[in-house]
This record gives C-alpha cells, sequence and structure tokens, in this order.
C-alpha cells in the first residue's frame, strides 16, 4: 500500500506502508505536499495493528508544513490511543521543531 503526493516543481511525497507496523516516507515534505502526506498518514495509522512506526530518514526538503503534518499524525494517533513513533528524523525537521520547543513529542512520540 503506498501513497504519493506530487507538487507543481518536482516536489514529490512518498508514504510506503511496509507491514502493519511500520511505514516510509520519503522525498518533500512541505506545504505544497502536506495535503496529500497528511491523509496517507492519517490512513496508515487507522489501518495500523497497533502501534506504527514511521521512518523519516529519506525525507529531504522539510518545512512548517510538514512539521504541522507530523505533529498533527501524533495528535491523531493520541485521540485514538494509539501508538506512534518516528525514526531518523532528519536535523532541518527537528530545527524547525526546537523552534516551537516541540522536538521532544516528535522524539518521544506516543
Amino acid at each position: 500500500m503506498a501513497g504519493q503526493a506530487r507538487a507543481a516543481e518536482g516536489q514529490r511525497f512518498e508514504f510506503t506502508v511496509r507491514s502493519p507496523e511500520r511505514a516510509e516516507v520519503r522525498g518533500s515534505l512541505v506545504f505544497a505536499t502536506a495535503r496529500r502526506a497528511r491523509a496517507a498518514g492519517l490512513a496508515a495509522l487507522r489501518a495500523a495493528a497497533g502501534a506504527l512506526v514511521i521512518d523519516c530518514g529519506a525525507l529531504g526538503q522539510t518545512d512548517s508544513a510538514g512539521l504541522a503534518v507530523l505533529l498533527d499524525w501524533l495528535a491523531e494517533a493520541r485521540h485514538a490511543q494509539r501508538q506512534l513513533r518516528f525514526e531518523h528524523l532528519p536535523e532541518e525537521l527537528l530545527r524547525l521543531a526546537r523552534i516551537s520547543s516541540v522536538d521532544g513529542m516528535l522524539q518521544q512520540g506516543v
């Protein structure tokens, strides 16, 4: 099961479910890809058998909209009483999270 969001200017985001407990994101998680990225992640979270781990190691460009997407996934997981954790968060994304004091939330998960 794979979801893809493509944007103008060649920006691309892919969300790939590897198993019921693991997924991978790659490409650009930016304003242009945020809406579809959000939808793909929420669908994977709802379909997960239990805890879900999302590997972010292949993310390239990120911005504040991308950060908002990850925070939204965490909020949805908390609301659904599911566990969600991110692995290999890019430093660029963590820098954005530190500005808003949400880096601990990203690194800890729910």
